[in-house]
């Protein structure tokens, strides 16, 4: 490693401080990594449950639905379907993870049931409303869950790349670095010293 640093006593309390700054910075952006990836690996894991959930949501409620269109007729759903009146409020609030921003989606459900007379009309059509206002409140919380797993992932991706920069370039320049200056400063007052001892000698003589 190539170091072009004067051999002074500053240059050498320099080059210690930046080495001690670069190790503590070192130290907590690699704390840092690890955070984030514990939090990353515990949202990937909701997120695959949560996917798992809304697939098996997903195929009940359109299982209740054919059932529906067998008894009742698509003409005839179709035309109870526009009297379901159900409206949903989405609010988007944030909470900070080492600097990150993790998004919390709040989904409030409006409806007032019921929506049409139950006259001649199957109970698979209610029971397919249920089953899809629980995709409805699934899909809010897995949206939720991978929008914070993507923000996590380019977090930690910065941070490796940081800490690796850390690690493999500056750390060892500084130490280097101080390593070099004092040695040629030991090598320098150890020259002083046998010239002064030579000095001395010649003086006596």
């Amino acid at each position: 490693m190539n170091i072009n640093i004067a051999a002074t006593k500053t240059n050498l309390l320099k080059v210690k401080k930046s080495l001690s700054l670069t190790q503590e910075g070192y130290e907590l952006l690699d704390e840092k990594r690890r955070i984030l990836i514990n939090e990353m690996t515990a949202v990937l894991h909701v997120v695959e449950r949560l996917t798992r959930d809304l697939d098996s949501a997903l195929r009940d409620a359109y299982a209740i639905v054919d059932k529906a269109i067998v008894v009742m007729g698509k003409k005839r759903l179709e035309e109870l379907g526009l009297a379901v009146n159900i409206k949903y409020d989405l609010t988007i609030a944030h909470r900070r993870i080492m600097g990150v921003s993790i998004p919390i989606i709040d989904l409030k459900i409006l409806e007032k049931p019921p929506y049409y007379s139950s006259l001649g009309v199957s109970f698979y059509v209610d029971e397919a409303i249920a089953k899809f206002r629980d995709v409805i409140v699934l899909i809010a919380k897995l949206a939720e869950k991978k929008l914070a797993l993507l923000r996590l992932a380019k977090e930690v991706q910065k941070t490796i790349r940081k800490v690796n920069a850390l690690e493999k370039i500056y750390l060892p320049y500084y130490r280097e670095a101080v390593k070099f200056v004092s040695e040629r400063l030991d090598e320098e007052s150890r020259e002083s010293f046998s010239m002064l001892k030579l000095i001395k000698a010649r003086l006596k003589g």
